[in-house]
This record gives C-alpha cells, sequence and structure tokens, in this order.
C-alpha cells in the first residue's frame, strides 16, 4: 500500500488500521494469559518453565497494551502536529525538525513495543511447541 498511496494517506490509514491491529491482538493475549492461568495455575504447581511462560505472556500483554494506549495515541497525535507542519512551512524549518525528531523517537518505541510483543508471543509459540508429542 505504501507504493501506491501518498505518505500522508498511508500514514492516516495506518493510524486507523493499527488501534484496531493493536485491540485484537490484547484481546487475544489477554485469552491466552487466562487460559493458561485456568489451565497451570503459576503460583502453586507449576514448573520454573510454565512460570517463565506466564511471564512471557504477561510481558506481551503488557507491551501491546503499553502500545494501544500510550504510544499509538501519542504518535498518531505527533503526526497529525507533523502534518499540519509540513503543510505550513517551508522544507528546512527548526519547527519540521523539532516535529520530525519527536515523530520519530515516538514512532521508535511504538515499533520497539511491537517487536517485543512478537518476541513474547514468539516465545509463546516455541513453548507450546514443546509440549506436541508426535
Amino acid at each position: 500500500m505504501f507504493k501506491n498511496l501518498p505518505r500522508h494517506q498511508f500514514a492516516n490509514l495506518r493510524s486507523k488500521v493499527f488501534p484496531a491491529c493493536f485491540t485484537t491482538v490484547g484481546i487475544c493475549c489477554a485469552v491466552s494469559v487466562g487460559c493458561f492461568w485456568y489451565a497451570h495455575d503459576p503460583w502453586k504447581s507449576s514448573s520454573t518453565d510454565e512460570k517463565y511462560e506466564f511471564g512471557f505472556l504477561v510481558a506481551a500483554f503488557v507491551f501491546n497494551l503499553t502500545n494501544l494506549f500510550v504510544l499509538t495515541p501519542t504518535t498518531i497525535k505527533t503526526m497529525k502536529q507533523r502534518h499540519r507542519v509540513e503543510r505550513e512551512v517551508a522544507k528546512r524549518n527548526q519547527k519540521r525538525v523539532a516535529i520530525n525528531k519527536k515523530f520519530g523517537m515516538f514512532h521508535g518505541v511504538a515499533a520497539l513495543a511491537t517487536i517485543m510483543t512478537f518476541g513474547s508471543l514468539g516465545m509463546h509459540s516455541w513453548y507450546l511447541a514443546t509440549k506436541i508429542d508426535l
């Protein structure tokens, strides 16, 4: 899509799609944490592997919620400010440089949270794969 849409339209599309994606992943993480808690009760009779697994699921849930409720709204707000500044000022303006730097920081942290969620869910998949008897 990014090759076929102008940058501002693509950014606006992403600002609508990302919250829906993070909401879906958050619901799935919450269900996974609840099911794992019900099946293993990680504080009583669980093994060390199961406690680590529970930690990875909770970490994925927390990273995703942070992305959904903190980073994504802040990034979208900064993106909209950036679009306004781009329409108002010339190419090399201090205001534009500052807003680009701010947007890059928030976008980078949000991407890192997404990678951490992906890694934690990858560890969960690895745990599940080790439990399969073929």
